[in-house]
């Protein structure tokens, strides 16, 4: 249902419009119409299935990146800490395998399971699945998990979810405010908000905006609106001073070059791709050979080091030349603590929602 282009037109992040919009906007906006009336009668239309264990969807109203991985990974972790095993399901975006299938990462690639499964695999236990409900009996009949954190979804309307959480990215917001594809909303917004109990904006809002969506939701969600920070998790003294060429797939590879200029590089190329990109041999050929030629290193993303995983040839020297900076989300203490209390809530006693 939610299908991502793999190439976001510019124009879908130009901000809202108080006049008519472009003329694609214009063109395609009864396109998007439509795609938002689909999903209200799936959600109108559509049983959930609840099995029994805690469901906590974590997922965003926009196409593209949001920091919705990095909070299913925080997620995770927090539930370990309080000594609960949390199995992360997904669809598996960009992965040939239907499923359900537990995935390994020793031995899966992302052709087969996708590159945000796999990456996640690396600390957690997933389950790939197509058909959600699928996905949530195979859980439940191997046992041993206290919750499920599903990746995704928050427009899919299969599953009872216990507690809902949607990622806003603090520069991006929701765009021009349009459905897909006229914008990058994945539904209209007053609909999704009803979806959700929880929403975290990720990042500082930008300088001089005239609207931050931090406040903007504020006004318009009921529920708490917490501020997330995606930071640096891994060594970073090695970059400054360092000639760098960075390479990104993913679906905002401008916050990854931003986080990576932050810490001082002598020089730093930018080398973008589409998200969920899958490098050829020839583009990989490039990217060494540019690196040579410059005297740099390469740096990329965790999801991107993953895609490379099971490759051969010059995509196999690509991820061992390539290092990443490893990312993980933050929060200060009031919204963490916020955060803590919707999740034991969940924990304890049933959703957040009656």
């Amino acid at each position: 249902m939610c299908a991502v282009p793999l190439e976001e037109p510019a124009w879908w992040y130009a901000g809202p419009r108080h006049g008519t919009g472009s003329l694609a906007e214009r063109l395609l906006a009864p396109i998007g119409d439509l795609y938002a009336t689909v999903l209200e009668r799936r959600f109108r239309t559509t049983t959930p299935v609840q099995s029994g264990l805690p469901v906590i969807c974590v997922g965003n109203f926009t196409a593209g990146g949001t920091g919705k991985t990095p909070l299913t990974r925080f997620l995770i972790d927090f539930l370990s800490q309080r000594a609960k095993t949390a199995v992360c399901l997904s669809r598996g975006y960009g992965g040939s395998l239907a499923g359900p299938v537990w995935v390994d990462a020793a031995q899966h690639s992302a052709g087969q399971v996708g590159d945000e499964p796999l990456l996640v695999a690396q600390s957690a236990k997933v389950v790939v699945a197509r058909d959600r409900r699928a996905g949530l009996a195979a859980i439940v009949t191997a046992g041993g998990a206290d919750a499920v954190i599903m990746d995704d979804g928050l427009q899919n309307p299969s599953l009872v979810k216990d507690l809902s959480i949607a990622v806003v990215d603090a520069r991006r917001g929701v765009g021009n405010g349009r459905v897909i594809p006229a914008g990058p909303l994945r539904g209209r917004l007053g609909f999704q908000l009803g979806l959700v109990d929880c929403i975290v904006v990720m990042g500082p809002d930008p300088e001089g905006a005239e609207a931050p969506i931090f406040e903007d939701l504020k006004k318009r969600f009921p529920g708490p609106v917490l501020r997330g920070k995606v930071e640096a998790a891994g060594e970073t003294g090695w970059i400054a001073g360092r000639k760098l060429i960075a390479y990104a797939g993913i679906a905002n590879p401008h916050r990854f070059f931003r986080l990576v200029e932050g810490f001082g590089p002598e020089t730093l190329h930018r080398r973008s791709f589409a998200d969920h990109h899958v490098f050829t041999e020839l583009e990989a050929a490039r990217l060494l050979a540019d690196a040579e030629a410059a005297g740099a290193e390469l740096i990329t993303t965790e999801k991107d080091l993953a895609r490379l995983s099971g490759t051969t040839g010059a995509r196999a020297d690509l991820r061992a030349r390539s290092r990443t900076l490893p990312i993980a989300v933050t929060f200060e203490e009031r919204d963490l603590v916020r955060l803590g209390a919707l999740v034991d809530g969940v924990l304890k006693g049933g959703p957040v929602r009656s």
